[in-house]
């Protein structure tokens, strides 16, 4: 996720990522940002300080309260030592003071992308089994404390790990044709699930929906 209110930075920056072959969510205030932080599953997060609504340091802060592993890159004109404590105490992974070099940008993203990913390869046991008899999942021998509705929509990326789901599809897979409620529902116990597991099991396909990691 990108946060910056300045269309040219955000547009130049954008197409360079894009180039890079990452897939890119925009978000053009704090508001908008956190938002998108809600419904969505990011790797790794840019954000402008100075930007309307909510500033992108309470916006860091936000996102910490909720997720430690996410990748956080201050990109602000802003370069006093005081706002830069202040991010860095906040957790924030990097601060880079415009301009930017758009190449440079990317490489810190790469070793923030690196690192995290290391991380969480040396945490992660893939011990995911399922139990159809007890309608219960198993992860390294324990089990996990899922309702039913969570326990459906595991298995469904479980059993069909190389398939792309949108929200409707899962809906229907779970709920039957009948549902007639927000898709968004979908993102609720994705999130949930998320939250109950250890590996990162479920990859969100940006405009699309989600799919086995």
């Amino acid at each position: 996720m990108y946060l910056e209110d300045d269309d040219t930075i955000r547009e130049v920056i954008v197409e360079y990522l894009k180039l890079a072959n990452y897939e890119v969510i925009e978000a053009v205030n704090g508001k908008e940002a956190l938002e998108y932080f809600e419904n969505e599953s990011f790797d790794l997060a840019i954000l402008d300080i100075m930007v309307p609504e909510i500033d992108g340091i309470e916006v860091l802060e936000e996102i910490r309260k909720k997720d430690k592993k996410i990748g956080i890159i201050m990109l602000s004109a802003i370069g006093d030592e005081r706002t830069q404590l202040h991010s860095f105490t906040a957790m924030a992974d990097d601060y880079i003071v415009k301009p930017v070099s758009a190449i440079l940008l990317i490489k810190r993203i790469e070793t923030i992308l690196r690192r995290i990913s290391n991380t969480e390869l040396e945490k992660k046991n893939i011990g995911l089994e399922k139990d159809s008899l007890g309608y219960c999942f198993y992860e390294n021998g324990k089990r996990i404390d899922l309702t039913l509705t969570e326990y459906l929509l595991l298995e469904v990326f479980y059993d069909e790990r190389n398939r792309v789901f949108d929200r409707n599809l899962l809906l229907d897979r779970i709920y039957g044709r009948d549902y007639y409620g927000s898709d968004r529902v979908i993102d609720a116990h994705i999130k949930n699930l998320r939250k109950k597991l250890d590996g990162d099991y479920i990859k969100t396909i940006v405009g699309i929906g989600y799919k086995w990691r």
